[in-house]
């Protein structure tokens, strides 16, 4: 399990505190070189010092929701590298108002705004990426179990994740004779600043402890450990899986 001679992209950093951040410091650790991106100018702040401390050359901004921002990402990739093994995409959104409301409450706007930042633009990372994924590579996405089934407060994210988690499957028939490896990572509930904007997350939090069968919550550097081992060439036929990070909680009725 070695990323060594590897390079990967992470989307989604916002602080030390994100999944995202957790990813890249175990990728990194097992020797992966690393290009970060901020959400603008107000995050930079938060995210250049991690990422200089990752000993990244490449730290850019990125908002997935202003048009040409994704394309420049990837062009500065290719433009250094010339090739990409790596993707992690850690990038979720829904409008404050609609996401405590109920699923049949939503309105339009904010589910198509949910589903664009925080899958299709997983979906156009993918076909960025594969001309630059020329000896095969990894794409990973976060989701969450709510996508599966009915948690209490995550309302619009539910469906959401849903199609994130079909997408994952999809892409990885359409670029598994490609040599390109696609997965979602599904942590237990962590206190990230995405999640905080949910209602009653504190309670999510114990629920979740309370029913895993090893009463744990899962921690960024635990997922970042499993992202890392995806990533590597040791998972070389893992492909297209939901892979759950979260104490054994999924496996509760």
């Amino acid at each position: 399990m070695d990323l060594r001679g590897k390079r990967g992209l992470i989307l989604g950093i916002a602080n030390a505190d994100s999944i995202a951040y957790g990813c890249a410091r175990a990728m990194r650790d097992w020797g992966a070189e690393l290009a970060v991106t901020y959400l603008n100018t107000k995050a930079e702040p938060f995210v250049r010092p991690l990422a200089e401390q990752l000993g990244c050359p490449l730290i850019l901004p990125c908002d997935v929701r202003e048009p040409g921002q994704l394309d420049a990402v990837f062009d500065a990739v290719r433009g250094t590298w010339g090739s990409l093994d790596v993707v992690v995409h850690s990038i979720a959104y829904a409008p404050r108002e609609d996401l405590r409301r109920r699923v049949v409450d939503c309105s339009a706007a904010g589910f198509a705004q949910a589903m664009d930042v925080s899958c299709h633009s997983f979906i156009r990372c993918a076909q960025l990426a594969e001309p630059l994924m020329k000896n095969g590579g990894c794409l990973l996405a976060v989701t969450f179990y709510g996508g599966e089934k009915v948690v209490a407060h995550y309302n619009l994210m539910g469906p959401v994740k849903a199609a994130l988690e079909a997408s994952v499957r999809a892409m990885a028939m359409e670029l598994g004779p490609q040599g390109i490896r696609v997965h979602a990572l599904s942590p237990g509930p962590i206190k990230t600043r995405a999640a905080s904007g949910l209602d009653r997350f504190d309670e999510l939090l114990d629920e979740a402890r309370q029913r895993a069968p090893q009463h744990m919550l899962a921690t960024i550097a635990d997922v970042g450990n499993v992202a890392a081992f995806l990533a590597s060439d040791a998972a070389r036929l893992l492909t297209g899986n939901v892979e759950y990070v979260d104490a054994g909680y999924h496996v509760m009725g």
